[in-house]
Order: C-alpha cells, then sequence, then structure tokens
C-alpha cells in the first residue's frame, strides 16, 4: 500500500527535472476520464428517462408502450408524468424511491395487471402543458360506428362537446372543464375510483354542497374523518395516454380508414365475435382469426374466391389489433382498466352524474345529456346531416329541475309537443307508456333510447320516494303561489310568467306579438288580442290559452285557477 501511494505521488507529483508534458499528463488524463463520466453519466440518465426505456428495457409494459405509442402523448417522455417536471435532484430522488421496480423486474415478480399507484398530481404533470384557465370553445364530434348486420351499416352521431373551462371571475368556467375550475371533493371507496358515494363542492363564496349516493348507505357519519380527493384531470383523463380501443372501435376505425372493405358481408360481425374469443395464448388468437376466411368459403363461396384478397388483409388487421390489445400473460386487454372519459362502456361521468346522488334537500348532480354535450343527432346514411341540436332559447320550468332527466319520461304530457318531434304514431305523448321506440324523433332519439345505460341510477329502488314527491310536485304543487302572498301582478303573477311563459313572450320578438315582461305589455297584448283583460277572463288570451291544455309552459291547475280568480278580481298590479 506504501509502495502503491509513493508511485501515485510520484505521477501526480513528480521530480523538479520530469518533463513538462508528463506533468500535465496525469491531469489531462484525470480530466478526460472526469468528462467521460459526465457525458456517460448523462447519457445513461436521459436514455433512462426515455419512453423506449421505460417501455421495453427495464419494464415489463408492452401493453402499456404499445398503447402509448397510439396515444396523443406519443411523444410526451413517460417521466413527464410518472416523476414529473422538475429540477435533477428532485426527479433524482423520485426515481431512486422507484428501484423497487428495478427488483420486480430482476426477480419476475410483477403483479399483474400493471397499475400505476403513484402518479403525480395533475399540477406536476398535465397542467404543465395545459392551462386550465384557459377557455376552450365547443367542438362537434362525429362518432362513426357500424352495425352488425349484413352490410356492415354506418351510423354516425353528431354532438356538440361543451368542454368550457376558463376562471368565473371572467364570466367563464362552465362546461365540462368546470370541474377543473372549481373546487370538488370526493370520497372513493375502491383503488381505481369507481365507486364514489359522496362528493362535496364548493363555491367561490365559500358555500358548500354535499351529495350522497343514496344506495350506498354511506352518510355524514361515515364521511366523517375521511381523506376526500380533490378532482383533477386524471379524474376522468384516466387512460388517456394508455387507452386501448374496444374492438368494435378498433374495427370502426379501420372500416374509416379503409383498411377493411365495409362491403364484405357481416365483417363487423365477425369481426368482434373472434376479436372477443376467449383464448389462452395469443398464438391460438391469431389462428382463430384466420377462421374469417373460412366464414365466408361456407357462407359466400363465390366472394369468398373472388374477395380473398381483402379477406386475408381483414385477417391481417385483426391479428394486428389483436396483438397491440391483448397480452395474456400480463393479464391485459380491452376491458382490464376502467376508462372514465365518457359514460357508455365503464361509469365515468355516471360516477356522480348518476341521478342518485342527492342532497339532504333531493337535489340532484345533475343526470342530463345538455350538461356536457348537446343532444345527439343521429345521422341521416342516406343523405345530409343538416342540423345539430344545440340548446338555445326558452326551457319550461320542469326543465330546469336537477332530476329532470330521470322524470321527464314519466313527466311526459301532450305540451311536449309544442317543440319536440314524437315518435309517428304517438301524437299523444300522455298515451305513451315507458320510453319511445328508438325512431330518430326527438323523442324516439336512438343515440338515447336505444342504448343500456347500466351506469345510471334510473332504476335505483331508493331514488323512487324522491322522484314519486318530485313528481308530484311538478304536477301538483305551484312553485309561485307562495302562502302569505297577496294574489296581484307583482307579489304572485309576476314570477309565473317569467317561470312559465317570459322565455317565449320577451322583448320586440315575443311570441305573437304578446309581450308578458312587464304589467303594461300584458294589458297591450299582442295580435290575438290582450294578455289579461281585468274582470273578463273569456277575453284574455292567457288564460284562454292555458284553459286550452296544450300550450307550451303549461301552468298547473291551482295556477290557472287563481289567475281566473285575479282576473276576475281585476287583475290589480
Amino acid at each position: 500500500m506504501k509502495k502503491l501511494l509513493e508511485r501515485l505521488k510520484n505521477i501526480f507529483f513528480p521530480p523538479a527535472e520530469t518533463a513538462r508534458w508528463l506533468r500535465i499528463l496525469p491531469f489531462a488524463i484525470l480530466g478526460v476520464l472526469t468528462i467521460i463520466a459526465f457525458v456517460g453519466g448523462n447519457i445513461v440518465w436521459e436514455y433512462s428517462n426515455s419512453s423506449e426505456f421505460c417501455g421495453t428495457t427495464c419494464h415489463t409494459m408492452p401493453p402499456q408502450y404499445s398503447a402509448y405509442l397510439a396515444s396523443p402523448h406519443a411523444r410526451v417522455q413517460c417521466v413527464e408524468c410518472h416523476i414529473g417536471r422538475d429540477v435533477f435532484t428532485t426527479k433524482f430522488s423520485r426515481k431512486a424511491g422507484d428501484l423497487r421496480h428495478v427488483v420486480l423486474n430482476i426477480t419476475k415478480n410483477y403483479e399483474y395487471p400493471i397499475t400505476a399507484k403513484n402518479m403525480r398530481p395533475a399540477t406536476d404533470s398535465c397542467e404543465t402543458c395545459h392551462f386550465p384557465e384557459k377557455f376552450s370553445d365547443d367542438s362537434l364530434r362525429q362518432i362513426r360506428s357500424y352495425l352488425q348486420d349484413e352490410a356492415n351499416t354506418q351510423q354516425d352521431i353528431y354532438l356538440l362537446m361543451k368542454t368550457g373551462g376558463g376562471t368565473a371571475r371572467e364570466g367563464l368556467g362552465r362546461g365540462i372543464h368546470w370541474h377543473i375550475e372549481n373546487q370538488v371533493l370526493y370520497l372513493a371507496l375502491d383503488e381505481d375510483e369507481q365507486e364514489i358515494p359522496y362528493i362535496r363542492s364548493v363555491d367561490d363564496e365559500g358555500n358548500v354542497t354535499e351529495y350522497y349516493d343514496i344506495s350506498s348507505g354511506v352518510d355524514p357519519e361515515a364521511v366523517a374523518g375521511k381523506v376526500l380527493r380533490e378532482m383533477d384531470c386524471i379524474t376522468c383523463h384516466n387512460r388517456i395516454t394508455h387507452e386501448v380501443s374496444q374492438p368494435e372501435d378498433a374495427i370502426s376505425l379501420a372500416f374509416q380508414k379503409g383498411l377493411i372493405a365495409t362491403d364484405l358481408p357481416y365483417m363487423n360481425q365477425q369481426a368482434i365475435l373472434l376479436l372477443r374469443g376467449e383464448y389462452t395464448e395469443k398464438e391460438e388468437a391469431l389462428k382463430a382469426l384466420e377462421g374469417l376466411a373460412q366464414f365466408y368459403e361456407e357462407n359466400y363461396p363465390d366472394l369468398a374466391a373472388d374477395r380473398s384478397e381483402d379477406i386475408q388483409t381483414a385477417i391481417k388487421i385483426l391479428q394486428d389489433i389483436y396483438e397491440q390489445s391483448v397480452f395474456p400473460h400480463q393479464l391485459f386487454d380491452w376491458d382490464t382498466h376502467e376508462n372514465n372519459l365518457g359514460h357508455e362502456k365503464d361509469p365515468g361521468c355516471f360516477r356522480c352524474h348518476d341521478g342518485k346522488h342527492l342532497t339532504n334537500e333531493g337535489e340532484a348532480i345533475r343526470l342530463e345529456c345538455n350538461v356536457c354535450h348537446s343532444i345527439p343527432v343521429v345521422g341521416d346514411p342516406t343523405g345530409l346531416t343538416t342540423e345539430i341540436e344545440i340548446v338555445s332559447g326558452p326551457e319550461p320550468f320542469s326543465h330546469t329541475l336537477t332530476n329532470w332527466m330521470t322524470l321527464h319520461g314519466k313527466a311526459k304530457d301532450n305540451t311536449c309537443t309544442g317543440c319536440h318531434t314524437t315518435p309517428e304514431g304517438y301524437e299523444d305523448l300522455a298515451k305513451l307508456e315507458g320510453k319511445p321506440p328508438a325512431d330518430n324523433s326527438f323523442c324516439g332519439n336512438q343515440a338515447c333510447h336505444a342504448p343500456v345505460w347500466e351506469y345510471t341510477g334510473f332504476n335505483a329502488p331508493e331514488l323512487e320516494p324522491f322522484l314519486a314527491a318530485s313528481l308530484d310536485n311538478l304536477k301538483n304543487v305551484s312553485p309561485f303561489l307562495l302562502e302569505g302572498t297577496t294574489r296581484n301582478y307583482e307579489e304572485t303573477f309576476n314570477a309565473i310568467f317569467a317561470g312559465r311563459c317570459a322565455a317565449c313572450h320577451t322583448g320586440e320578438n315575443a311570441m305573437a306579438g304578446l309581450e308578458l315582461n312587464s304589467y303594461a305589455t300584458i294589458l297591450a297584448g299582442g295580435a290575438n288580442g290582450p294578455g289579461i283583460a281585468p274582470g273578463d277572463p273569456d277575453a284574455s288570451v292567457i288564460y284562454q290559452r292555458q284553459s286550452e291544455k296544450d300550450h307550451y309552459g303549461q301552468m298547473l291547475d291551482d295556477e290557472i285557477e287563481a289567475l281566473l280568480e285575479w282576473i276576475l278580481d281585476g287583475a290589480q298590479e
């Protein structure tokens, strides 16, 4: 050891007569080694942060990596979301804390399917690129699918997504991204956040509104002391980078891109059946997909001979879809992870907006199509789709109720026809029991009534008493005839006209020229005579129209009776 130290001393501190280049050489070598170590360490660090490393080299994550490569974030490095953007020391410490993954990878002890349990909060990941206070305009969406019939009939659904966003301080903050601009806290009973029995929203003034899932059995005592999670981007966009398309969606996309011929009979039906088959090995599945050719040979022999190339192309595309989506040894396929964006195949939005999350007063978290998007419009496959539903203009008082979507099938009457087209043969909606047939009319909208919405709370037994009380109030109890108020225009009928009528009868464009936004214009009337003729109900257009029981914005019986008494008493202002 002593000799070694002497040699090192002579290398770095040689005798005085040593040549200058020999004096410099040790330090030059040390400098070069330092640069190599620094550059090499940086290369290793950068590679360990690359998506290729995360998806292939270190982790056994081909399912997630395959989905990532086809995602909107294919050019965002994995570490930007899973570790976050931060200074080197912070990222290094976070990565060091995940060394257990290296051990699991080496020992082959990964627990499948793989689930990310320690994601960075959205403020450290999503919001480093996406600015939540920026307002987003509504956007038109075209959802194309194909029926499982012989012709693979194309079906297009159009709707306007109310993305919303923007700060409420600027008069914005509506639409889907309202949830990010406002504080929403929730209690989740499971790790995947699919069961949410309690929600708390806090407005700008600090007012708190609490909602409980009445089917869950969770009450204030059960919530007390629990840690609540705050809603952020990942609450809904939980699979935005690792979404695996359902077979139906993947095949529809292949049809749209022209990868699979749409004129091959029953192609959609057979492709879905084959992809959704139960297979234990990937090789077994790929072999089974070749059975598509056998289907055409047995059922369409002439076509099988003439279109063999198209059929083989379709088989290859289906095999590609399967290979990119299903990994049997990792217990992974298109149904492994719930996707919270939407509400058709997974609970998603209906985890909260299911109609049975109520306040103590019986108010629900709104379950309505037009809260987040417009009423879907089913396109005409034989012609042009020239009209898209938007929500604008007047709404009847009933439509403003928070549980209207759950009630509307039971509260329908002949006044609905004033605005909505009805199924053919059902001019009188009051005679229609159950939901209308899906026939593309407004009330028979195929996009609404054809699917089975299994995640809504429409049929929850615990909801029935609330709905019965709400329906009784809606049909029989006026919110405008308050006890102790005088039956005159200012104290009673101004509110009735504002709630029932003024949406259509206000301003220069009032229907039939009848303005009901002031006492003077009501007396003046419109094209059909005075709105109110004091002492003469037969000459009062409002009373006559409401008595006919088929007018849009129909008053309740006790409101009409009160209106009659007011007119007979001279219709005092």
